[in-house]
């Protein structure tokens, strides 16, 4: 089996960190392949940046089609390009959100999601409602550490980080953390091993639950809407793009 696993920003050195996560959440039978587009932003905190970063991430699926790949994992908490890459994919695609929101409900009732920057919570609001889990998840935080930071600075960033999930724990209900950002993933044991609750790593969730949907047979429905698109003409900055 092959999963790939697509880091939508263009930075390589937190695609290793990623990496890490999907190998140690795989069986040893599971070939991971971890990449970053060669098209994007270095890091994605706004609407704008997820909005480029989805034609890398459908380039990258494009490829793992041609390479067999058979399934994904979109290793970035705001899903960017998801259902486009349902879309062309024929193996299942699970964004790294959509997983640790329903692997939160799994180990309890409700959860928390702790972020990067607070401009990112409108996103994790609209995910949550997307995916049904407006009930369960009971607090939006945010560390106010940019993305890069994580890979930058990590002892400062997990600092901030865990004293930003000690403080949601103490003003909120929530049985559990979901972390809100894929260069996360090293820092998820740490902080367990500190907070005493479940911490979930949306990289491991993704991997896991992609794995398992491969194993039982299960693929991308074609009947409706994520048959694969229509070919046509793409002018102007894409016009090299094929899918």
């Amino acid at each position: 089996m092959k999963i790939k696993v697509i880091n939508p920003n263009t930075t390589w050195s937190m695609t290793r960190t990623i990496e890490q996560a999907a190998h140690a959440a795989a069986s040893a039978d599971v070939e991971i392949e971890a990449v970053s587009p060669n098209m994007g932003p270095v890091s994605i905190e706004s609407h704008s940046d997820e909005a480029l970063a989805a034609v890398g991430v459908m380039d990258e699926v494009r490829k793992g089609e041609l390479d067999g790949c058979d399934g994904y994992v979109l290793a970035c908490f705001g899903d960017p390009g998801l259902h486009a890459a349902q879309e062309l994919a024929q193996g299942p695609v699970v964004g790294i959100a959509q997983a640790a929101f329903h692997a939160a409900t799994l180990v309890g009732r409700s959860f928390a999601i702790v972020t990067t920057l607070g401009r990112t919570l409108g996103r994790a609001h609209d995910l949550v409602e997307e995916y049904g889990f407006t009930s369960q998840c009971v607090a939006y935080r945010a560390c106010e550490v940019p993305v890069l930071g994580l890979d930058e600075h990590p002892d400062a960033a997990y600092e901030a980080l865990l004293a930003e999930c000690r403080a949601t724990l103490d003003c909120c209900a929530a049985d559990s953390i979901v972390l809100g950002c894929a260069g996360m993933a090293g820092m998820c044991k740490r902080l367990e091993n500190e907070l005493h609750v479940p911490v979930i790593d949306g990289v491991a969730a993704a991997t896991a639950l992609v794995e398992g949907l491969v194993r039982i047979g299960m693929r991308t429905s074609k009947r409706r809407e994520f048959a694969n698109p229509p070919a046509k003409e793409v002018v102007g900055l894409l016009a090299d793009f094929t899918r």
